[in-house]
């Protein structure tokens, strides 16, 4: 077998390779064509990022869960389309994100659907602090949701506000109007720590 060459993807195969991007392509290619062992791969590779992401994006373990997992599932249904113009990990971030508020939308739908809500005080849906040991997450994870949504996309993920307004369904005016009110909250708290 040849240092360089690819030639195995499932577990029982060992997998060689000169560099990670080359067994990242080939383990791309192989999903893409269905092969399972190469999707798990990819997963493992992946599920960490894809869930602290979500995880910060929804504020709550089993939102993040979920989304996550419809976020591997999209992948397995669209990874043929991956053009491979941006590193997958970017691309896959990007699916992470879109992914992630469509399901908080729908799970805003269905609680406004099911039990007659109307759109509730922003001030009564700050979610208490959660025991991560870093405080900036802390407060990050206590902001309302809009202002947690844009303030992550942007400020920490670094979307610019035209995208952010496209994945959250509102204008770019209120993007920044959020994003003002994230880091207005943010200095609230961390003054009185």
């Amino acid at each position: 077998m040849n240092q360089g060459t690819v030639t195995a993807l499932s577990p029982k195969q060992a997998v060689t390779t000169s560099s990670e991007d080359e067994l990242e392509q080939a383990l791309i290619a192989a999903a893409s064509n269905g092969n399972k062992a190469a999707y798990q791969q990819l997963y493992q590779r992946y599920v960490g990022q894809v869930y602290a992401l979500a995880l910060r994006l929804t504020g709550d373990v089993s939102h993040a869960e979920d989304a996550a997992q419809e976020t591997f599932i999209q992948l397995w249904q669209s990874l043929a389309s991956f053009s491979g113009d941006a590193k997958f990990s970017t691309w896959l971030h990007r699916v992470t994100a879109n992914v992630t508020v469509s399901h908080m939308r729908k799970q805003k739908n269905w609680l406004q659907r099911t039990f007659g809500l109307e759109s509730a005080n922003e001030a009564d849906l700050v979610a208490p602090l959660p025991t991560d040991d870093n405080p900036l997450e802390q407060y990050i994870q206590r902001l309302p949701e809009r202002a947690r949504l844009v303030f992550v996309l942007h400020a920490i993920e670094g979307y610019r506000h035209e995208e952010v307004a496209e994945m959250t369904q509102m204008a770019v005016g209120s993007s920044k109007a959020q994003l003002h009110r994230a880091k207005q909250l943010l200095k609230e708290w961390m003054s009185h720590d």
